[in-house]
């Protein structure tokens, strides 16, 4: 009865029950005949898209970890499902699974754009690099039809506030003349990630991002258009993409890329569950080899929650992973890692403003 739970595309079949909810949802199949091909074909799950009525935008963090202070996410859950994300148990948070529900049911702050202006004309907002996204992807597929991201880098724009993108989507190329615009006052860095050169791999891994090569070709474009790149190589999964470090970073620095930098895969609460049922399903050869090496970088475990290790890891095998990545970044001249954004220029965004984004 396996193949029922099969979704089609999709970076897992499983919605594990949601940590703060009390019921569960179990499928019940001994009504269907286990040699009907047909009742337990592999199917397609529609992508849902929900208006978000947040009125709060920008999120602070003080985390020691993460390079940023303040945030922007157009979009909560990501079509792109990757079956790691360290993001999907934020699902739980609205009431869904932090499995397919997490793929399959996207919330659009459509309203982002008007946020994102009130939140610039505040009196007490001393200017800062903002990052967008800082938890899912800004780019996913949604974007574009939606076209949030697009009107907050407008805004920012016209705010002259820097912005940090991250995406793993090279429809970022979308908003190329926005990006240009911004990258002549020094606004914008693009940080794109790429965890793998092997197409069949992230076709399972990351199912709906941009392909390899349609990466690698954004950072060609972005640099050639004078837009500042770095490569996140996030996240190195020990026993699986760890051995593609020297040849991926060879390939971002001749596609243009001015620095590059990782993390190691995180797995924090129901996200080692679904990772590891993805490696059973998808890479069962390579299952044990991959898990028992997460647990030697997490202490014995598979995920690891402390400040200072969880994006690092640490033992022997998390050790030869950071000399290895030190040793490629600086022979192909990727050490340069931050780029400064200008925060002098600031002046806030004008009253009378108007976002294009296309209503729902």
């Amino acid at each position: 009865m396996d193949a029922l739970r099969k979704a089609v595309g999709r970076g897992t079949s499983d919605n594990p029950t949601n940590r703060f909810e009390r019921l569960s949802v179990a499928n019940d199949l001994e009504h269907l005949d286990p040699t009907d091909t047909e009742a337990l074909a592999d199917r397609k799950v529609a992508t849902d898209y929900f208006a978000d009525a947040t009125q709060s935008l920008i999120t602070k963090n003080d985390s020691p970890d993460i390079p940023f202070t303040y945030s922007l996410n157009p979009y909560r859950g990501c079509a792109h499902g990757c079956s790691y994300c360290y993001a999907r148990p934020y699902h739980e948070y609205l009431g869904f699974s932090s499995g397919l529900d997490f793929e399959t049911k996207i919330m659009v702050k459509q309203e982002a754009p008007r946020l994102f202006r009130e939140f610039l004309r505040k009196p007490s907002w001393k200017c800062e690099v903002i990052a967008m996204s800082g938890v899912t992807d800004c780019y996913q597929p949604g974007e574009r039809e939606f076209e949030v991201t697009r009107g907050c880098l407008e805004v920012a724009l016209e705010a002259r506030q820097p912005i940090g993108l991250i995406t793993k989507n090279a429809m970022v190329l979308r908003d190329l003349d926005l990006l240009q615009a911004m990258a002549r006052h020094r606004l914008v860095c693009v940080n794109l990630s790429i965890t793998s050169l092997d197409q069949k791999l992230t076709r399972v891994m990351e199912p709906r991002t941009s392909s390899p090569a349609a990466r690698l070709a954004a950072v060609k474009q972005l640099t050639e258009a004078g837009i500042p790149v770095n490569v996140m190589v996030a996240p190195i999964i020990p026993g699986l993409n760890d051995a593609e470090i020297p040849a991926i970073l060879e390939a971002v620095a001749d596609h243009g890329a001015i620095s590059a930098g990782y993390t190691l895969l995180r797995l924090p609460h129901s996200v080692k569950d679904i990772f590891v049922s993805w490696l059973d399903e998808h890479l069962p050869e390579h299952a044990h080899r991959v898990r028992s090496r997460i647990e030697a970088c997490r202490g014995g475990e598979l995920t690891d929650a402390r400040w200072g290790s969880r994006m690092r890891g640490e033992g022997s095998i998390a050790t030869t992973i950071a000399k290895t990545f030190e040793i490629f970044r600086q022979k192909y001249g990727l050490e340069h890692r931050n780029v400064k954004l200008d925060t002098t220029q600031f002046r806030g965004p004008g009253q009378n403003g108007k976002s294009q984004l296309r209503m729902f």
